[in-house]
């Protein structure tokens, strides 16, 4: 400021009045003092600005790298952030970088509050964290922890898959399972309950997995392996996510199985990952822009208004179809 005030020939008050866009400068002084910070590339420092007002008007975002549907999520955080006048900062949690590590380090850096993707945390970590800042998770729920959540109902999704199957003829239904993942718990209740309702306890089958493509590539293996022992192959598989259901379609389409007509695929999330493969996935579309921006205003009206309570929002999940389930193949004509 003091440079763009000697080249233009006025005080570092009033460069200060202008670019605070106050009254007090008459036009011409105005045009000059902002002439003369473009030639010398000065830009006023809002961040600064702001933390000597004790704000950052930053939100911080905890991801997962390689989650597809995390990338979802922040392209949907961003716009939303900006619209209420908030900047957006990112930390990623990785095999090598705990989600703890990266949480602390968007503290670091002054966040104001925080949006966790798919956070695994344990139950007490993340109330202590609620506690000591504005919190708000995104695709999982946790009982009793003070932080706002946001997710879409899991069972909803999952009765909706499991119908459709049905309806196409399926009976032996396989669910490979998300592990820890966000909203696996609830897809697994889900899956049980909807084989249970139709009378097939005895084809009950969770295979242990996560939300990963070695989880689904692994399944496809376990299954072509049963199959060359003389085990049929299940009509279909739930996968927990579309990671997971990617990974299985690569194993059992290497191994000459073709989907759909040998065996149904349904994944969940309708991640940007299930508009790439040649055939469309069918899959659980969970509404990432929606929830990305419930999470955003979450944030902010709880900054806004501190003695607020966390709130929760449920988004309904809808069903997809595409290319990856048809009819059961005992059923074709």
């Amino acid at each position: 400021m003091a440079d763009v005030a000697a080249r233009a020939g006025v005080s570092r008050a009033l460069v200060s009045i202008i670019f605070r866009g106050q009254p007090g400068a008459s036009e011409e002084t105005r045009e000059r003092v902002l002439r003369v910070a473009d030639e010398i590339g000065y830009h006023p420092d809002s961040a600064a600005r702001l933390l000597a007002r004790g704000r950052s008007r930053t939100l911080g975002v905890m991801f997962t790298v390689h989650q597809a549907f995390h990338t979802d999520l922040i392209a949907g955080i961003y716009p939303e952030a900006e619209r209420l006048g908030y900047d957006v900062l990112l930390s990623a949690a990785t095999e090598g970088r705990s989600e703890a590590k990266a949480v602390e380090a968007l503290l670091s850096h002054r966040c104001e509050a925080l949006i966790l993707l798919g956070s695994d945390a344990e139950a007490a970590y993340l109330d202590e964290l609620g506690r000591r800042t504005v919190a708000v998770s995104v695709s999982r729920r946790v009982p009793g922890a003070r932080v706002d959540f946001v997710h879409s109902a899991e069972g909803k999704g999952v009765r909706q898959a499991m119908e459709h199957l049905f309806e196409l003829g399926h009976r032996r239904i396989v669910h490979l399972d998300g592990g820890r993942g966000p909203g696996s718990a609830e897809r697994r209740r889900a899956y049980r309950a909807a084989m249970r309702r139709r009378g097939l306890e005895s084809e009950v089958r969770v295979i242990p997995g996560d939300h990963t493509e070695h989880s689904g590539i692994e399944t496809g293996r376990l299954l072509l392996a049963e199959h060359d022992q003389g085990q049929p192959l299940p009509t279909a598989v739930l996968a927990g996510n579309d990671r997971s259901a990617m990974g299985l379609l690569m194993s059992l389409t290497r191994a000459g199985v073709e989907v759909p007509r040998d065996l149904s695929v349904v994944g969940y999330d309708d991640s940007h990952l299930s508009h790439l493969m040649p055939i469309g996935l069918t899959t659980v579309r969970q509404d990432a822009v929606l929830m990305a921006e419930h999470a955003v205003r979450f944030a902010v009206e709880r900054l806004e208004n501190p003695e607020s309570e966390p709130r929760e929002a449920v988004l309904d999940p809808k069903l997809v179809v595409r290319g990856t389930s048809d009819t059961a193949p005992e059923t074709s004509a």
